[in-house]
């Protein structure tokens, strides 16, 4: 019995340790103090019997027989399998530079499956899923990731990219002020944390556009000055803006509440849209990637 008292009063002393430190919740640390106290009662083990302390504390036994002994595997995976799993990583990681985020997808699930209690591999995943556009999963990567290890600042950052995309934003800022906590001189994470705050202050804005890219760049775009020009030669788009004219100085054709004026400037932009796609597919294009850009910081960033 001895022995035994020995033991839980080592385990009295490890659990007084945990109800001490702050990331436990008020319950939990009730709930420590509720075990401490029944196992003092059973074992009629009091603070004041010193003399069932022990040289070392209960963790450092722990890890010393464990390291010893090699009783308890930190996974199912076999040396060689965590070898293959690295090498996987690394080839993903290659896919990711060609920007083949397909076949990095297809690496780092490789590599999960022969080790899953590795945070990298689902975090670089994430990064691909993004890539993919795939955003729900990249957020479930890095969930998956934190899970594993819970100071893994680059997690953090990554889902907080993938909720910007969803216009998630007030939860795309938590994420990067967790990251910044963990990585407080990460310029990225400090950039996006910005961009993240201002989207979140468009959305809330009543006279918010919710447009991020630069219109006074389009305007000036040769390309586009080009377009618009030759649209305007066209017999419908003058008919369309001409209607509009009408409707807009309260002449016969202007609409109950205005709502012809909102019909025909819809059918406009629809029709100049169309006209665009047809003649120009590479200005839409470029318009597209223009919006893309500066959607979220798109930095690149190395791999794990």
């Amino acid at each position: 019995m001895s022995s035994i008292k020995h033991l839980v009063y080592a385990v009295i002393h490890f659990l007084r340790e945990q109800s001490q430190i702050d990331t436990y919740t008020s319950d939990e640390q009730e709930s420590l103090e509720v075990a401490i106290q029944c196992l003092e009662t059973v074992f009629k083990i009091s603070p004041e019997d010193t003399h069932l302390a022990v040289s070392q504390p209960l963790t450092e036994m722990f890890t010393n027989s464990f390291c010893k002994n090699d009783i308890l595997p930190l996974s199912n995976s076999l040396p060689e399998d965590v070898g293959k799993a690295d090498q996987l990583k690394d080839e993903g990681n290659n896919h990711m530079k060609e920007e083949n985020y397909g076949a990095a997808v297809d690496c780092y699930t490789q590599a999960i499956e022969l080790d899953p209690n590795n945070a990298v591999y689902y975090c670089n995943r994430a990064a691909a899923q993004s890539k993919l556009g795939h955003y729900t999963d990249a957020i479930k990567d890095c969930e998956r990731a934190i899970e594993i290890d819970s100071k893994y600042s680059k997690a953090y950052g990554r889902m907080g990219l993938a909720l910007t995309a969803m216009n998630k934003y007030e939860e795309a800022i938590t994420s990067y002020q967790k990251a910044l906590d963990l990585d407080p001189e990460n310029d990225s994470y400090k950039s996006n944390l910005k961009i993240a705050e201002q989207k979140l202050r468009e959305v809330a804005s009543p006279t918010g556009t919710g447009l991020s890219f630069d219109m006074a760049s389009l305007i000036n775009n040769p390309a586009f000055i080009s377009m618009a020009a030759s649209l305007m030669q066209n017999p419908q788009v003058q008919q369309l803006m001409s209607g509009m004219m009408t409707n807009a100085i309260g002449g016969p054709a202007a609409g109950v509440g205005g709502l012809t004026d909102l019909s025909s400037l819809i059918q406009a932009g629809q029709q100049f849209a169309q006209q665009i796609q047809q003649q120009n597919p590479e200005l839409i294009e470029q318009l597209r990637n223009h919006v893309r850009s500066r959607s979220f910081s798109s930095s690149t960033e190395e791999h794990s």
